[in-house]
C-alpha cells in the first residue's frame, strides 16, 4: 500500500468503504439473506477467477449477473468478493491489487441489482417459469440495463485508479473503454437472467450452471482465434526485422508502407479483414529482400545489369517466402506484384491495368510514397507535397489514380510523419558514399546526393 501514491491509497480506501456499506445490510438481524444461493454463487464464481488465466477471464461472469437478479443488493455484493481475493494478479501489490478488484467488483453488482430491482425485474423474474412466459420480456428488458449498468460501473471505477494510481489524464484513462466492454456484458446480461430463469425451475441450480458449458466453449474458441493471432503478428514481425537488419539503408520503411497502405484502404472503404491484410501486405511488401545478395543491395556505386536483375527479383522471392502462409490471403499477390506499372512497363510480369491486383496497387502507391518522404543516411526526403505532387504527376502510366487520390485524401485529413529509417552514425552520416541504387529517379524532382546528375530508376523502394 505505501508503494502507491496517496491519491491512489485514498480511492482504494474509499472504494473499500463503499463496497463495506453496500454488503452491511445482510448483517442485520432481521435480514432474510438466501446464504445458500450465496455461497453456491460465490464458490462457482471463485472457482473460475481461480482457475482462469486464460482463455478468456470473463466466460464466468454471467454468475455475477445472476447473484443481481436472484439476492438481494446487499447480497449480491458478496457473490464477487472470494473470486476477486483469489484470483491471481500478475501486478504487484498483489494484495492492495485484489482487495481493489474485490470492492470495484462488489460495488458494480450491488449497483446492477438495484437498477434490476427499481425495473420491476425481481417480480417479473417470479412470474418466468421459463423464457417463453409472458414476464419473459420485461425480465429480459431489466436484465439488459443492469448489465449495463455493471459494465459502466466497472469501467467508471477501472478509470478512477488509472487517474489516482498510474497517473493517466481522465480521457485516456475512459477512451475505447466503453466499447470495448459494451459487447461482452450485454452478452452477460441475457446469460445471468437464463441462469436465473433455471435456478428457480424445477431443475434447480445444476440446470443454472450448464449455462456457462456454452460461455466456457466460446471464451476457448476466443482464445485461440488471439493466440493464432499472436502468432501470425509474431511471424510477420520476425520477417520484417530481418529484412531491416539485412538493408540497413530502408529500416522502418516496411512499417511505414503497411501504414501508408492501410490508410490508402480505408479511404476505399475497405474494413476487417481486408483492410487488416493491407497493411500486412504493405508491411511485407519488400521480404524477398531476403534473398538478394546483402553486398548488392549495400553496394556503393552504379549497380550493373546483372545486379539490376538480380534485385529485381526480389518480389518473386518475397511471394515463394510467403507462399506457404495461409492467412495473408491477398498480401501474397501485392508482395508479388507491388512493382508492377498501369502501362505495363513494371516488373516482374509486365502486367498492366486492372490486370494488376487491387492490393498491389495500393502498395506500389505506398511505397513509392515513403521512398520518396523518407530520409535516408545518403539523401534528405522530399516534403509530403511534393511526393503527392509527383505521385499525381505519374499517376496512370506508373501508379493507379484512384489510390493516388485516396492517399491524398488521407494525407489531407491525418498528415504524415517520415523519420530517418537508417542508422546514421559513423561512416553512414556523412563520410561514406551515396548508394545510388536507391536514389529517386527521373521523372521524380530529386537528383543524386551530389545535386548534379538526374537519378536512375530506384529498384527496391518503389520511387517512381
Amino acid at each position: 500500500m505505501r508503494a502507491l501514491p496517496l491519491g491512489a491509497r485514498i480511492y482504494v480506501l474509499c472504494a473499500v468503504f463503499t463496497a463495506a456499506v453496500c454488503a452491511a445490510p445482510v448483517l442485520r438481524p432481521q435480514a432474510a439473506v438466501p446464504w445458500a444461493t450465496v455461497v453456491l454463487l460465490a464458490a462457482v464464481y471463485a472457482a473460475g477467477a481461480r482457475g482462469t488465466r486464460a482463455p478468456w477471464p470473463e466466460w464466468y461472469s454471467p454468475v455475477l449477473l445472476a447473484g443481481a437478479f436472484l439476492l438481494p443488493p446487499a447480497a449480491a455484493a458478496l457473490v464477487a468478493v472470494p473470486g476477486a481475493l483469489l484470483a491471481p494478479v500478475e501486478r504487484r501489490p498483489a494484495g492492495v491489487r485484489r482487495v481493489w478488484h474485490a470492492a470495484q467488483q462488489a460495488v458494480a453488482v450491488w449497483a446492477a441489482a438495484r437498477t434490476f430491482g427499481a425495473l420491476g425485474g425481481g417480480a417479473a423474474l417470479d412470474a418466468v417459469p421459463a423464457p417463453g412466459a409472458p414476464g419473459f420480456p420485461s425480465a429480459l428488458a431489466a436484465a439488459t440495463a443492469a448489465a449495463l449498468v455493471l459494465c459502466l460501473a466497472v469501467i467508471v471505477l477501472e478509470c478512477g485508479v488509472l487517474v489516482s494510481a498510474e497517473r493517466h489524464s481522465p480521457r485516456a484513462a475512459w477512451r475505447g473503454r466503453v466499447l470495448g466492454s459494451l459487447v461482452p456484458h450485454l452478452v452477460h446480461g441475457p446469460a445471468g437472467l437464463a441462469m436465473a430463469v433455471l435456478w428457480h425451475s424445477p431443475y434447480g441450480p445444476p440446470a443454472a450452471l450448464l449455462v456457462l458449458l456454452p460461455m466456457y466453449v466460446s471464451a476457448c474458441v476466443f482464445a485461440l482465434y488471439h493466440r493464432e493471432r499472436g502468432a501470425h503478428q509474431a511471424t510477420i514481425r520476425a520477417l520484417v526485422q530481418a529484412v531491416d537488419i539485412k538493408d540497413r539503408y530502408t529500416r522502418g520503411h516496411s512499417e511505414r508502407v503497411g501504414r501508408a497502405s492501410a490508410m490508402i484502404a480505408r479511404e476505399l472503404g475497405m474494413r476487417g479483414d481486408r483492410l487488416e491484410a493491407l497493411r500486412i501486405a504493405g508491411i511485407l511488401h519488400d521480404v524477398g529482400k531476403l534473398g538478394v545478395p546483402t553486398r548488392i543491395l549495400r553496394k556503393n556505386g552504379p549497380l550493373t545489369p546483372e545486379e539490376r536483375r538480380i534485385i529485381e527479383l526480389h518480389p518473386e522471392y518475397g511471394h515463394e517466402m510467403v507462399r506457404g502462409i495461409g492467412f495473408l490471403g491477398e498480401a501474397r499477390a501485392a508482395i508479388l506484384h507491388h512493382h508492377e506499372r498501369l502501362d505495363g512497363t513494371g516488373y516482374p510480369y509486365g502486367l498492366a491495368g486492372t490486370q494488376i491486383p487491387e492490393f498491389a496497387r495500393v502498395v506500389a502507391v505506398a511505397d513509392a510514397f515513403d521512398a520518396m518522404t523518407s530520409t535516408r543516411t545518403y539523401r534528405r526526403g522530399r516534403p509530403v507535397a511534393t511526393a503527392v505532387e509527383e505521385l499525381k504527376r505519374c499517376a496512370g502510366s506508373h501508379f493507379d489514380p484512384r489510390m493516388v487520390r485516396a492517399l491524398s485524401r488521407a494525407l489531407d485529413q491525418h498528415g504524415w510523419h517520415a523519420a530517418v529509417t537508417a542508422d546514421a552514425t559513423g561512416e553512414e552520416r556523412g563520410n561514406a558514399p551515396a548508394d545510388p541504387s536507391r536514389a529517386l529517379p527521373e521523372p521524380a524532382v530529386a537528383a543524386t546526393r551530389g545535386g548534379s546528375a538526374p537519378a536512375r530508376p530506384d529498384t527496391t523502394d518503389g520511387a517512381p
